[in-house]
């Protein structure tokens, strides 16, 4: 059985509400150490490593998200870069 509650609330209440709920993910997202690593590097590209290693997923996933337009790398030479702006696109949506 499913029960519906409902809260009537303002507009600038709800606004304020999903804004909090907001800002405590990103603190959570902010101190994962990984992501911290990431930005140490000041880096404008992240290699297929790096990358995997920002999303926690193996270097087999990364492979197939780029295959299916997931991720759009770029290369240079023989080695294959990320956009961080792309990765953090494809992250948040």
């Amino acid at each position: 059985m499913v029960i519906n509650t409902f809260i009537q609330m303002t507009p600038k209440e709800l606004a304020n509400l999903i804004s909090n709920e907001l800002k405590m993910q990103l603190i959570k997202f902010a101190a994962n150490p990984k992501v911290k690593y990431l930005n140490l590097t000041n880096k404008p590209h992240l290699t297929r490593k790096e990358t995997a290693i920002f999303f926690d997923v193996s270097l087999n996933c990364i492979n197939d998200w780029c295959k299916n337009g997931t991720l759009k790398p770029f290369k240079v030479g023989q080695r294959t870069y990320f956009k961080k702006s792309d990765l953090l696109i494809v992250l948040f949506g």
